[in-house]
């Protein structure tokens, strides 16, 4: 808790200041000085409502005046920064490029059937929990969770008929007994990794501490080694997953289980930091949430709040720059609207439209080429991309048979081998060497889903794709690609279809 508290205050002291302390406006430096939950309003269905709030397209006369922050993207990262801001009394605009708000969070509707995109499942939303609270600060309250079944995650190793299946179950001692019972002879090296597991989720506050101590300071104890002392977080950084796990086990199959959540974050064993994918598992331990209503009811109850303060969200807003002043200081950004291009201006830019995109394309080029920018982007690369199915289907969940559950399938044992494999293989052989699908029901999962979508159910089927074996048609227009692209495309779809077959074999004819 004490963790908690630290990362919050620090949060509040940094947005405090960005703007100024206490300044210009009555307004707080405080964004939570009460409780704004408020009961639940009735799910909003009605498509013009919905549209007002998560559609407002971009237009001269729509923009604020007097901005303390303009945010560049509404994924919940910048959402999330403007609703504080907002809540301390600031006014934030936030742009969009994309024809509707929310990033990871929007969902999209084809052929009578709504999907979401990103938003799959959440963990640690157990009632009062620290990340709940914070959750239903940023949204009054509005937006409800449902519970996922326990177990939340099943792990097939081989074919889906015919492999081994273990079951990742919800509670901390239910997920380890689960575990020690599916590997009776492994419940030394079980123990030992969720301790680590937990270890490293309570030390990740460090990681914020260290942002606002002195930068001498945090070099000083990195020098002297008394860092990894401090914090086993930092301890731990520059071990790989599977190097931490190679040491608790020889067990071909536990190792996969105890990595088997990395698609999430898209980094193989063998190159994932292991507290990087500690704090991903120690996530899901009590279970997986799911938001009531879909996952673009998150942007839906976060932005009138946005709203209430002065601010705005608009979408169709793609930011060509961002401007700097003379001290090389953001000062606001510039919007193309067809042949237009107009300049806001606020004191405060805050990016989220990813490391790449702001350093290599937003920023002027000659604060691209500082050593201090080239330093950073030199740290890191594009991550694994990923190739998204999703099915509609006639009949409800009962009919169907789906469930609120997630499966992970690897069709082999050694995750790191199969995806280097597959990664390294040209596109026209890829389809076959598929090395991982998640598998999920989002309308299984949604306890409103039957009040907007009777008689009908989705599936979503992901897996990894590289970027290069679909880059010739990147200047086509979607739909209007050819017939070589949509049988690449559907060669990949088929395979995975095969593979939900096997898992729900109801929905073959829906």
């Amino acid at each position: 808790m004490w963790g908690y508290l630290i990362v919050l205050a620090a949060l509040l002291f940094a947005l405090y200041k960005a703007c100024g302390g206490g300044g210009g406006r009555s307004r707080s430096p405080n964004p939570f000085p009460a409780d704004s939950r408020r009961p639940p309003s009735p799910l909003v269905t009605d498509k013009d409502a919905r549209s007002s709030v998560l559609k407002r397209a971009f237009s001269r006369e729509k923009v604020p005046d007097r901005l303390d922050a303009i945010v560049i993207g509404s994924g919940y990262g910048g959402l999330a920064a403007a609703v504080v801001l907002s809540k301390a009394g600031r006014r934030v605009l936030v742009l969009e490029q994309h024809g509707k708000a929310g990033g990871c969070c929007h969902t999209f509707n084809k052929k009578g059937f709504e999907f979401d995109v990103g938003i799959h499942y959440v963990g640690q939303m157990v009632e009062n929990s620290f990340s709940r609270m914070i959750v239903d600060q940023l949204t009054d309250g509005q937006l409800q969770w449902a519970k996922m079944d326990s177990p939340c995650d099943v792990v097939i190793l081989g074919d889906p008929d015919n492999g081994k299946k273990y079951y990742m179950y919800s509670g901390l001692k239910e997920h380890v007994d689960g575990l020690k019972k599916q590997f009776p002879d492994e419940t030394a090296a079980i123990d030992r990794f969720v301790m680590l597991v937990k270890r490293i989720g309570r030390g990740s506050s460090h990681m914020t501490l260290l942002k606002i101590l002195p930068l001498p300071l945090v070099r000083f104890l990195k020098s002297t080694g008394l860092l990894g002392l401090i914090s086993p977080f930092c301890g731990m950084v520059s071990k790989s997953l599977s190097e931490v796990i190679s040491g608790l086990t020889a067990n071909a199959d536990l190792k996969a289980v105890f990595s088997y959540i990395f698609p999430t974050y898209g980094v193989i064993p063998t190159q994932s930091s292991f507290p990087l994918h500690a704090l991903i598992y120690d996530h899901y331990l009590k279970g997986g949430w799911y938001p009531q209503g879909g996952a673009s009811e998150i942007a839906f109850h976060s932005i009138p709040i946005i709203e209430r303060a002065g601010g705005a969200v608009l979408t169709k807003a793609p930011v060509q720059s961002i401007l700097v002043n003379s001290q090389g200081e953001a000062c606001g950004v510039s919007v193309k609207k067809g042949q237009d291009v107009m300049n806001i201006f606020a004191p405060v830019v805050i990016s989220d439209a990813g490391i790449f995109n702001t350093y290599k394309r937003l920023l002027p080029e000659n604060l691209q080429a500082l050593p201090g920018i080239q330093s950073q982007l030199s740290m890191v690369r594009h991550g694994i991309g990923g190739f998204t199915v999703f099915m509609g289907l006639r009949g409800s969940k009962e009919e169907l048979g789906l469930e609120a559950k997630n499966y992970y399938v690897y069709p082999r044992n050694n995750l790191d081998e199969a995806f280097i494999s597959y990664m390294n293989s040209s596109r026209e052989t890829a389809a076959k060497i598929i090395p991982f699908a998640y598998i999920s029901s989002p309308s299984a999962k949604d306890l409103l889903w039957e009040k907007k979508y009777p008689g009908k159910s989705t599936l979503i089927i992901l897996t990894a794709a590289r970027y290069e074996w679909f880059e010739e048609w990147k200047e086509e227009r979607v739909s209007k690609r050819g017939e070589d692209y949509d049988d690449l495309k559907n060669s990949f779809m088929e395979a995975l279809m095969e593979t939900v077959f096997q898992i729900y074999p109801q929905v073959k004819d829906k």
